[in-house]
């Protein structure tokens, strides 16, 4: 489904500035609910059975996912969040698939409950020609016992200081029963900790006193009674879920028409996704993202326009998934072409970002030079050594190292003012300084499929040769050259 209204202006540069900085320090969050264990079979139908009238699906893989609450978490270590998961699990063979999707993406299982007699939830879905054909469900839905509830609550009145928001993800599979639910939301008010709830259900009493809620605009109507049908029904009950409920701030999901927030006055963010492919777990990313951005000091209309870009991610691929900060910020920049300076990157940056085209199966072009006075040469060149690939990174000598090189005068522009000019060019998709004399640590951070360089060099050992898979010479355009323009230039005074 093409969605037809793209924003033109989509992030403030706080929220830019905001992914860019993000570091390692983090803080903590708290995710509680349902654990779910999603599995993919992949396949194509090329026959209908003879025994009845349904297509045979030809399975050709599967994938194994964490769903539910799993996938909130999964969302939070995507984002490279430090997160941790209250959730119950029974005592079968889910659960030991559970334990292993968690231990990979890095979670601590502790705090995981065991019950007896209980299954965890798993969901299988038969995929063929990206068409989700079919669905079938083994779980346990009824209400956790006493002993559960109790071991929860300890768990987390131990641990609740150890966070900065707690995230609650209710797919109704009998966690958050009433009591418990109240008792968990007045401990994080008492710690003056937000509590953001994706629900389930009508009765939204058991939700009463959190910091804002999820519900998406067919739960919202569910939830108040109200038929949402245009700008005047959707006020209405976006007001009655604050006021009913005594949130701090009220939101609805309204699918491919956005967000919209009630805190003191109404307003709405629209959606930023090109193409939907499935809304599976995409209220989890949501829940997720806006955790993620307000745990991190962001207002909340930032924290939607983040979540928003996020989710427009994950409906762009199949089944329960993912966004990185990388992933939303080459959304963004895909939707709403951003400022030259984005394109610049560090050394980590670029690092990151070059492990993560590869994993996509991205070819990786490298090649670097000074570019001091940018000309016709140049870009001629630069456009010839994206066509070997996809994404091309140039690494641009630093002001310090083109004065080694070039000698005293040199260069004429600065180190910052050539890399915004390169950034700015089409063909190029990132610009590295780099400080030494010659980019053999950029080269190796990089990890090249191809390195290029000029045919002046054909017969010369290159820097990085032996790291790049390929090795390609490209010739430059006689009487082109910034040594040919200074010249030009100082003959005409």
């Amino acid at each position: 489904m093409a969605l037809s209204y793209i924003p033109k202006k989509l992030l403030r540069p706080q929220i830019w500035n905001f992914m860019f900085n993000f570091k390692k320090h983090r803080t903590k969050i708290l995710v509680i609910g349902d654990l779910i264990i999603d599995q993919y079979l992949w396949g194509e139908t090329n026959a209908i059975s003879p025994e009845a009238p349904v297509p045979v699906v030809e399975i050709d893989n599967d994938d194994t996912l964490l769903g539910g609450a799993g996938n909130v978490i999964n969302n939070l270590k995507a984002l490279g969040a430090d997160a941790d998961l209250i959730s119950v699990i029974g005592d079968c063979e889910n659960s030991n698939v559970a334990f292993d999707l968690l231990k990979n993406i890095g979670v601590d299982t502790q705090y995981l409950v065991l019950e007896k007699n209980r299954i965890t939830s798993k969901k299988t879905r038969i995929i063929s020609s990206r068409q989700q054909a079919i669905r079938f469900d083994r779980e346990s839905t009824k209400k956790i016992n006493d002993s559960t509830q109790n071991k929860i609550l300890d768990h987390f009145k131990n641990i609740i200081h150890n966070y900065s928001i707690v995230l609650f993800s209710d797919y109704g599979k009998g966690v958050f029963n009433k009591e418990l639910t109240q008792l968990l939301i007045n401990i994080s008010n008492d710690n003056k900790i937000k509590v953001l709830i994706d629900p389930k259900g009508r009765d939204y009493s058991k939700y009463s006193g959190a910091y804002l809620l999820t519900p998406n605009k067919k739960e919202a109507i569910e939830a108040t009674n109200i038929i949402i049908d245009d700008k005047k029904s959707l006020e209405n009950a976006i007001v009655q879920l604050k006021n009913d409920y005594k949130l701090a701030i009220s939101l609805i999901t309204l699918s491919d028409q956005g967000i919209a927030v009630f805190d003191d006055k109404f307003r709405s963010h629209p959606t930023v996704a090109r193409e939907v492919y499935d809304v599976t777990g995409a209220g989890d990313t949501v829940l997720a993202s806006l955790g993620f951005a307000l745990a991190n000091e962001l207002n909340i209309d930032d924290s939607i326009r983040f979540s928003n870009l996020a989710a427009g991610v994950v409906v762009g691929k199949i089944g329960s998934a993912t966004a990185s900060l990388n992933e939303i910020i080459e959304h963004e920049s895909s939707l709403n072409k951003s400022t030259s300076d984005k394109h610049i990157k560090t050394l980590d940056e670029i690092e990151t970002l070059s492990r993560e085209f590869k994993a996509k199966g991205k070819k990786i072009i490298f090649t670097n030079g000074c570019f001091d006075i940018l000309h016709t040469g140049h870009v001629k060149y630069l456009e010839a050594s994206k066509n070997f690939g996809d994404i091309l990174i140039v690494g641009l000598n630093s002001n310090k190292s083109v004065n080694n090189i070039k000698g005293n005068g040199r260069p004429i522009n600065s180190e910052n003012d050539r890399a915004y000019l390169l950034a700015a060019l089409e063909s190029v998709d990132y610009v590295v300084i780099f400080q030494e004399d010659t980019p053999l640590n950029l080269i190796k951070a990089v990890q090249p499929d191809i390195l290029v360089k000029g045919s002046d060099y054909e017969g010369e050992k290159v820097v990085g040769q032996d790291i790049a898979n390929e090795l390609k010479f490209i010739d430059f355009i006689d009487g082109k050259s910034t040594s040919i323009t200074i010249k030009k230039i100082l003959d005409s005074i």
